[in-house]
Order: structure tokens, then C-alpha cells, then sequence
């Protein structure tokens, strides 16, 4: 069985206006649209966390998960999504990805199921002279966790960091040169930065 993906969007993007940031518009494309294109052929199906109204994501065919804990707990509320949903197709464990994203590597999901220790539990980083950086809202995350994970958030513990240092999660390294390839938009001058570089792509 393909790894599952989910996009995780269901943030309130407040440095971008409170805007839909899968929905802006890169070189003529939208954000989602640009990140659905890297996934062809990298995983199983794909579903997209948000909130709000569903009907403006209707163009894309995705299921659209919302939260399943209130006022925006931040990204392992997405990721708990993101584990139930792959859980209940059956799968065992599933990939995440930032929806701000667009030019993450075309290899992630080979990448973190390669990295993965005894755990199962990966998480995307970048290296460069000064050392590595993780990334963790990329990640491979194996359903099983979910449990676990829904305590740590009823606890009101919502750091991605500690929850995946308590079980063992590995890094996968991508080479940050010429850039950082799991650099995310917060603001228009993120927005137009990525532009540029998807335009040289």
C-alpha cells in the first residue's frame, strides 16, 4: 500500500492577511496546485487539512479534513488529522506536508521512508556549513502514534518538537544549496522570493 499524504492547512496564516495560502498564486498556479504536481507519483492519496468552509478547495477533488480539536491548536492538531484518516483507509502510517510549501523535494516520500528508525517516525531536514534544521511538519508518521498524540494534545502539550523527540523520530536530510527546499511562505515577500525561484526552476 502508497503512504498516504496529507497537506496540512489549517492554520490562520495571519502574517499573509488571514488568506487561503493554498490558494495564492505562484507563476500562474496555486500554491495547493503546485504541491499536488510534486506529489504525482511520490505517495497514495492525498487529503488536505483545513478549516472552515470546504466548498472553496471544490475544484481539487481532495478530501478536506478539519481539526478535530478547536481553536487552532496549532500543526500536531493537523497531524492527528492526518493520522486518523490514514488509519481508517487501512494505512499504517502517513506523510505530511506544509501546505505553504510549494517546492518541497520531488523524493520526500521515498526520502523519509528511507530514513525512518526502528520507531517508523521521520522527520524532513535541510543541511548546510551550519549544521542541520529540521522541518518537522514534513514528516512520516506512523498511525499507531495517534492515541499517544490525541493525550499529548488534551494536555494542552501542542510543541511538534518534543512530542516526536519522545519517540524516537530520525532526521531525513535534503542539501539546503542553491536553497532550502522546505523554505514556507508567511508573508508577501516570502510569496514573491518563491516565485522567483519556481520561475528559474
Amino acid at each position: 500500500m502508497k503512504i498516504p499524504v496529507v497537506i496540512l492547512a489549517g492554520g490562520r496564516a495571519t502574517r499573509m492577511g488571514g488568506l487561503d495560502k493554498p490558494l495564492l498564486t505562484l507563476c500562474g498556479q496555486s500554491l495547493l496546485s503546485i504541491i499536488l504536481d510534486r506529489l504525482q507519483g511520490q505517495g497514495g492519496p492525498v487529503a488536505l487539512n483545513a478549516n472552515g468552509d470546504p466548498a472553496r478547495f471544490a475544484s481539487y477533488d481532495l478530501p478536506v479534513l478539519p481539526d478535530s480539536l478547536p481553536d487552532f491548536p496549532g500543526p500536531l492538531a493537523g497531524i492527528l488529522v492526518a493520522m486518523d484518516w490514514a488509519a481508517a483507509t487501512g494505512a499504517r502510517q502517513v506523510v505530511t506536508v506544509a501546505g505553504d510549501t510549494p517546492l518541497f523535494p520531488r523524493d520526500l516520500v521515498a526520502g523519509l521512508a528511507g530514513a525512518a528508525g526502528p520507531q517508523g517516525l521521520a522527520l524532513a531536514a535541510t543541511r548546510d556549513g551550519a549544521g542541520s534544521r529540521d522541518h518537522p511538519t514534513f514528516g512520516l508518521w506512523p498511525v499507531d502514534l495517534r492515541d499517544d498524540l490525541r493525550a499529548t494534545l488534551a494536555r494542552g502539550q501542542g510543541r511538534v518538537r518534543s512530542f516526536t523527540a519522545r519517540h524516537g523520530a530520525v532526521q531525513a536530510i535534503w542539501e539546503a544549496a542553491p536553497f532550502d527546499p522546505f523554505a514556507n511562505i508567511n508573508t508577501p515577500q516570502d510569496l514573491a522570493l518563491t516565485e522567483a525561484r519556481l520561475a528559474a526552476l
